[in-house]
């Protein structure tokens, strides 16, 4: 049964919706669309109470709204008429950044963005701080969801230099299945570039899924200390002759290329 208008203006209440709506559309999808949010981060943006629909509060995801006459607030504030216009952009993270709109911790990518581009880029995924290289930043929630959600398929390569001797068993551990942070992680693909005299060597990772910190834990299992880590290639996305600090914005090919494996 579909929330009738009188129970859609019922003030402080929180909303529900029937699971067989069909009406209207679905909250979670507003705001992605709108580019508030991943459709992920906007799920966990109405489960946690900061989203209403007529002053009323909504907790599922998949309630059914009407964007042209409804009124969708995020903590107080309305939900934009139209879509903002989305633009991403390849930045190359210097290393000492934070992947976070939280500046408490230091000094983040989306303040470097801010004073150049009108609209609120958020990073798509993760590099940690000491990291450098590829980073999308973006304000549309669509492709967000697809770069950061595994079953999509998109690799990323690395190229880390380390030091230690170089063994074949350590090159042997690095590809197989690592236990980290108590999870079992899918297979690398490792490539040794360079073996240096001084023991220190250059090495490519390529990565179906990303943990926290991932290839930095799995040399240290091998028995590496990562000196330098540098993403450069996301997807299809080259780093190409970028340098830190410089970024570009994406063409409406590349973003449609990066959208295929939906």
């Amino acid at each position: 049964m579909m929330v009738n208008d009188s129970k859609r203006r019922a003030g402080n209440t929180t909303l529900t919706s029937d699971a067989q709506a069909t009406e209207g559309e679905r909250l979670q999808n507003i705001l992605a669309k709108r580019g508030v949010a991943s459709r992920r981060h906007a799920a966990e943006l109405i489960q946690t109470g900061q989203v209403t629909v007529n002053d009323a509060r909504v907790l599922e995801p998949g309630f059914r709204a009407f964007p042209e006459k409804d009124l969708i607030c995020i903590n107080g504030q309305p939900l934009p008429k139209e879509a903002e216009h989305h633009r991403t952009i390849l930045f190359y993270k210097p290393r000492g950044y934070i992947c976070s709109a939280d500046n408490e911790r230091g000094e983040t990518v989306c303040d470097f963005m801010k004073p150049h581009f009108k609209e609120r880029l958020v990073p798509v995924g993760r590099l940690d701080k000491e990291s450098e290289g590829l980073l999308l930043m973006s304000n549309d929630g669509e492709l967000t969801n697809i770069m950061t959600h595994p079953r999509y398929g998109h690799t990323k390569t690395y190229i880390a230099r380390v030091a230690g001797h170089m063994e074949d068993h350590k090159i042997e551990t690095l590809r197989s299945r690592l236990e980290i942070d108590g999870y079992v992680i899918e297979p690398v693909e490792v490539e040794v570039l360079k073996v240096g005299r001084d023991h220190t060597h250059k090495i490519a990772f390529t990565l179906s899924e990303g943990r926290n910190k991932q290839i930095r834990k799995m040399c240290s299992l091998a028995h590496f200390v990562v000196l330098e880590l540098v993403r450069v290639r996301i997807g299809p996305i080259k780093v190409c002759n970028m340098q830190p600090g410089e970024f570009r914005e994406l063409t409406d090919d590349e973003v449609a290329e990066l959208k295929r494996n939906k």
